[in-house]
């Protein structure tokens, strides 16, 4: 080959003589670099690569296919000279050599996913709508989160995205009445997992996998909201829940200085999402237990509140549980989406004074804040988990758990 007289660096600055020219606007030294490139190394790939393409973005798609179909063959392990001579012949509107020619691309590279875009529009171009729409979901898994793309990439992603989103609103039509008449056949069954499954099917749920920042136990359940029936005791605290908020009235009218900020990280410790709420009273809280040692004081001017914890299956950690207190959000206030150190925790909440439009979400699922209403879920340690509020008070602990998490009444410890 011509080009074998010419190193790799000279073919690359010839190359890049010509990118630049054509950057700045100056056509002629465009065209007499890319002779020169042409003239030291004909038959390289990238070279005949660039005339190709120059020649196809000036319009000449003729003129530009013989120069990609001679780089492709130079080259074929490259994805991107099959999807530019692709390119070539969509120009032309030789539909059935474009589509051959991405199918080569995404053999020399599956992933590839400028072809994978370009094969979904080729096939619905072509009135293959369903099977485009295939090539969709594979494009949005591969595609890197926080990658900057160029304009038109990003109208081709914007565009993807609205497909996978009609095509998943049509396959919800399609099997909304066909699971409503499986779900009447099961009146009265728990269908949480199903229901969460179809979710997921149709685009309106997010997958939800568990992210601590210190220690992940693998092969636990990545569950947002535990079944109350593994947890009989919430009804008692439930059923106190007047008592409960009355002590909890009490203490923050009686001794606010006590609700001390939930967030206090010491100087010179990264604070990240917790800025606005680092060593604040916009998010306080009222400890009763506080990392297994227990605050007497308070306990004592909350006795309906200790009682139902110490009938509680609580469990002593050393330094770590229980830990059981009091939560209070400022108006206006909103708990950043956090990950917390492990998922074998769980977190035990009731709400005790609740604004409107106050929310709060674990992994994939939001819940509503319900006065005297207590739930179990996963910890921060195990998802994206934030709060929205105007304002709010609970009763707030946490059980952790072991690896057999139907037993994981156990332990209480720190949120």
């Amino acid at each position: 080959m011509a080009a074998s007289a010419v190193s790799e660096s000279q073919i690359r600055a010839l190359i890049d003589a010509v990118d630049r020219a054509d950057q700045a606007g100056d056509r002629g030294e465009a065209e007499r670099a890319l002779a020169r490139a042409r003239a030291a190394a004909p038959d390289d790939p990238r070279v005949l690569n660039a005339a190709g393409m120059r020649a196809l973005l000036g319009g000449d798609g003729g003129a530009a296919r013989p120069l990609l179909e001679r780089a492709a063959a130079l080259d074929p392990e490259s994805p991107m000279l099959w999807l530019n001579l692709a390119l070539a012949h969509r120009e032309l509107k030789d539909e059935g050599a474009e589509r051959d020619a991405l199918e080569r691309s995404l053999v020399a590279d599956p992933r590839f996913f400028p072809a994978l875009l370009q094969k979904g529009a080729a096939l619905r171009a072509a009135g293959k709508a369903e099977a485009g729409r295939v090539h969709v979901p594979r494009f949005s898994v591969l595609r890197s989160a926080g990658v900057q793309h160029p304009q038109a990439v990003k109208s081709a992603i914007e565009h993807a995205s609205e497909v996978l989103k009609n095509n998943d609103a049509a396959l919800e039509t399609f099997l909304r009445p066909r699971v409503d008449e499986a779900r009447a056949r099961h009146a009265g069954a728990q269908l949480e997992r199903f229901d969460a499954a179809f979710d997921t099917l149709v685009g309106k749920r997010k997958v939800f996998a568990p992210q601590p920042t210190f220690m992940l136990y693998p092969r636990l359940p990545a569950i947002e909201f535990l079944d109350r029936e593994y947890f009989p005791w919430l009804a008692a605290f439930e059923a106190a829940a007047d008592e409960i908020r009355a002590e909890a009235r009490a203490a923050l009218a009686q001794a606010a200085d006590d609700f001390v900020p939930y967030i206090s990280k010491p100087a010179g410790s990264p604070v990240d999402q917790w800025l606005e709420l680092n060593n604040s009273k916009r998010w306080s809280t009222f400890f009763l237990f506080k990392n297994g040692e227990r605050v007497e004081e308070h306990l004592a001017r909350c006795p309906r509140t200790a009682a139902l914890l110490e009938a509680a299956p609580l469990c002593e950690i050393r330094a770590h549980a229980p830990t059981a207190f009091f939560s209070v959000l400022a108006p206006k206030t909103r708990i950043p989406a956090h990950t917390g150190v492990t998922n074998t925790r769980l977190i035990v909440h009731m709400a005790l004074v609740v604004p409107p439009s106050c929310g709060f979400r674990v992994g994939a699922e939001t819940r509503e804040w319900r006065e005297g209403r207590a739930w179990v879920s996963t910890t921060p340690s195990s998802t994206r988990h934030g709060t929205r509020a105007t304002s709010r008070a609970s009763f707030s602990s946490s059980t952790s758990g072991i690896p057999s998490w139907r037993r994981r009444s156990a332990i209480w410890s720190a949120c």
